[in-house]
């Protein structure tokens, strides 16, 4: 019986020895990396706090998600041009510029302003449940129709200025937890209804996504229990003061969240 268990160890061993070989490879890969984070208020890490005092409005944090990454990995280089608030067209115009063709790594989180995120959580705050709804579906079939165009032609921009870079695509969580542990605020009706625009949302950024060539980041699977009302600690802010923050994630929700789920895509 002692053959087979020296074997056995032996092969453990090797394995052992494949993975750390991996790992470190992956370690080195990333230290060489030249990593551009572009994108919206959700990358810039609105809500995080702890803002870059050359970020301006923008509010880029060093808790975002990219941020992070950048501290944890020290790449040969970092570009941080995400900013609340953008569109399709704001990256295009104002953000592409930090690609070349020496960039390795890029990261967004873009289309939630091009379909009316904001407008429509402040419908749904100060509204009835059928303006929510109706919000809801305009959202969404702008989604739908629009939105699809506008992701094509940033995926192809990105890809034609850094034409050697792995890019990630990171998509947005549900807002809330239905039948959640929250008192007071909107009804479930309402929440929901967000919640699935969330989804028709990262369905199409995602199909999108994999129509470029790019690895979509779902991050709904990980932000379950932690949504607004959730029954673990909460990383989204709930309506807020500053305004902008609001159903944005926290500091541990981009640490916890977003960093996790882009460092492994």
């Amino acid at each position: 019986m002692l053959r087979p268990v020296r074997a056995l160890s032996v092969a453990a061993v090797s394995a052992l020895l494949t993975l750390t070989t991996f790992f470190a490879a992956s370690s080195a890969g990333a230290a060489g990396a030249n990593y551009v984070a572009l994108g919206d208020s959700y990358s810039a890490g609105v809500g995080a706090g702890s803002y870059l005092s050359d970020s301006g409005s923008c509010k880029r944090s060093t808790n975002a998600y990219a941020y992070l990454w950048k501290n944890a990995n020290a790449p040969s280089s970092f570009s941080f041009v995400a900013c609340s608030g953008a569109r399709t067209g704001d990256v295009l115009n104002n953000q592409l510029s930090a690609l070349n063709s020496g960039t390795t790594l890029v990261s967004l989180t873009i289309g939630g302003n091009d379909a009316g995120f904001s407008s429509t959580m402040q419908t749904c705050v100060l509204s009835s449940d059928s303006d929510c709804l109706n919000a809801v579906s305009a959202a969404e079939s702008y989604a739908e129709n629009t939105l699809p165009g506008q992701l094509d032609q940033v995926y192809s921009a990105i890809r034609s200025k850094a034409p050697n870079a792995h890019v990630v695509v990171l998509g947005y969580p549900h807002l809330y937890q239905i039948n959640g542990s929250c008192l007071f605020g909107i009804g479930d009706t309402k929440r929901a209804a967000i919640n699935e625009a969330a989804d028709t949302l990262d369905t199409v950024i995602a199909k999108r996504v994999a129509n470029a060539g790019f690895t979509f980041g779902d991050v709904r699977g990980i932000f379950a229990g932690h949504e607004i009302c959730g029954s673990s600690s909460t990383w989204l802010h709930s309506t807020t003061w500053p305004v902008d923050e609001s159903y944005h994630p926290n500091a541990d929700g981009q640490a916890y969240g977003y960093l996790p789920v882009f460092s492994q895509s």
